[in-house]
This record gives C-alpha cells, structure tokens and sequence, in this order.
C-alpha cells in the first residue's frame, strides 16, 4: 500500500506490434526503459491504451509476465485483468498474479452491464485474488460505478483506489472518506491532483512525455499544464489509443502497425500532431517527427 499511496504517475503503456503483428517485446522494452529513466511510479499492461481488449489472453498474461521478470523490481506493475464477464476476469487475474504483478486494474461489466448489487458481487469476488484498482470509465463501459459503489468496496483489505474518468468533482468528493484516486483523464489531472488532492495521474501522454508528467504532479505548474494542453486535445481527437499510436510512429519509437479496428489518424491529423509535438520538442527530447504517408503504416 505505501508504494501505491506515493505513486503519482502510473502510465498506460503501449502495446506496439511488429509487421507480423505479433507483440514487438523489443520496442515494448524501449517504452517501459523510458518511463523508468524518468522516474515513473508503475505501468498498466494490457489497459485501454495497451490495446488489451485487442490482444488474447495468451498475449495479455506473457506482457504482464514479460514486464514483470524484466523490470518488476523497477516499477510497480499493474495488470489491466478485467472483463465484462466476472468468470473471465477471475481466471485472467490469477494468471496475472501467478506472474507476479503487483496489483489489478478490474473494470465494470460493459456492455451487458448489471445492477448496483451485481457491480459490488463483481469487484467483491476479483478483489479476493489480491490487490486492485477499480477502473471507473463510463465513457466506454457506458455505466458508472457509482460512489455509493465504491463505498460498499473501500474498507476491503486488496482496495486499493479508483481510476476515475468522471471528473475532479468526483474525485474530491472521494477524499474525506479516504479513498486514494487517480484521475483518469490527463486533462484534468493537474486540477484533479493539486485542487481535488488526487494520488496523481494514470496516463496516455505520459507515454511521450513521462518526466514532464511527473512534474506535473508533484509541482503546482499552471504554466506547464496550459504549454501540454495541445497535447492533451490532440492526443483525443480519436478514441484513445488511435493518436497515441500514431505519434509514436510519427516519432519511430514503435513500427507503424496497427491492429483493426484502430487506424491510424489521416494526413491532415498527423500534420496538426507533428506540429504539437514540434512545439514540444525541449521536453520530449525528440530528434525529428516524420508526418509519414498513408502507405507507410501496416494495418493488420
């Protein structure tokens, strides 16, 4: 728990993809060096923006095994096991922890959706495997779990906190009862951590720009959080992950493969990002971003 209580930035790393569309272990392992090098606190294997929900489970468990044997001992690492089916989710979680990750990331049942008491019986049977983050994130699983949810959870021994995606109002709502948060959303992380006293910060952009992340928690910098606005706005101006993955291509720290259904953003999308990331290049450190041609991207 202390570790997980001092964690300010966790990142939703990439899943990158080699022209064969297997799982590229070498670049993934670049990725993850980058984000220790700048002092990132933990890792979600397989989330949202790792494409788990693109990947089976025979990939998802190796890439949680795989981070855990290479760089467990540097960096918390939480594995995205969740499932709309509690059945499922239950299996994938304890392959997960029989690899060694340190926590689960367990999402609501989308989809087919449930009652109230068929949300706590869900996270209550998931959270008997070990350590968890509950990930709240109606957008996509089109329910929200509710504080009243959450509040039903909160006092079990393997709760660790919530990934909220519903905003910093939530999340200050959350603190007098003494439930830790992450904010979901990298817009609104910074007011979510220095008004709404969120832990930090699970994020896509931390992706490119992980030290400039961490700053970002543990300094109040108003000023830097309006300069990566951009950012912020560009990097979802397509269902996560589409523009991520593309600006790690534009940036050659992963081959330019894609897994269907995501695509990547068309040209006039990669020459508005080009120019963000130009504009960003004292944080980021990047040498050159290549706008690339249609044909230059793999789509599998």
């Amino acid at each position: 728990m202390k570790d997980f209580n001092q964690a300010r930035v966790f990142t939703a790393i990439k899943s990158p993809f080699n022209t064969q569309g297997q799982l590229d272990l070498e670049s993934f392992d670049r990725l993850v060096q980058k984000q220790i090098d700048s002092g990132v606190d933990g890792l979600i294997i397989g989330g949202t923006t790792g494409e788990g929900h693109l990947l089976d489970w025979e990939e998802h468990v190796m890439l949680i095994g795989h981070t855990v044997n290479q760089f467990g001992d540097q960096i918390l690492v939480v594995g995205n096991t969740g499932s709309n089916n509690t059945k499922e989710a239950f299996k994938a979680t304890q392959h997960g922890f029989a690899t060694g990750m340190h926590a689960a990331l367990q999402v609501n049942p989308y989809y087919g959706k449930t009652s109230e008491a068929g949300l706590v019986a869900h996270f209550q049977k998931l959270l008997e495997l070990g350590p968890a983050i509950i990930y709240n994130v109606p957008g996509r699983t089109s329910q929200d779990v509710t504080p009243q949810v959450i509040a039903q959870l909160s006092n079990h021994p393997n709760f660790l906190g919530i990934k909220e995606c519903a905003g910093t109002e939530r999340i200050q709502g959350y603190q007098p009862q003494g439930v830790s948060c992450w904010s979901g959303n990298d817009d609104q992380a910074f007011e979510s951590r220095h008004k709404a006293a969120s832990k930090g910060v699970i994020s896509v952009t931390s992706n490119l720009l992980p030290a400039t992340m961490k700053q970002l928690m543990e300094s109040e910098d108003p000023a830097l959080n309006q300069r990566l606005a951009p950012l912020f706005d560009w990097l979802f101006c397509e269902p996560n992950p589409i523009a991520l993955n593309t600006a790690l291509a534009m940036l050659g720290w992963v081959k330019p493969v894609f897994r269907l259904p995501y695509v990547p953003l068309n040209l006039a999308q990669r020459e508005q990002g080009a120019q963000v990331l130009r504009d960003l290049k004292d944080l980021g450190g990047w040498d050159e971003v290549q706008v690339l041609a249609d044909s230059d991207f793999v789509i599998l």
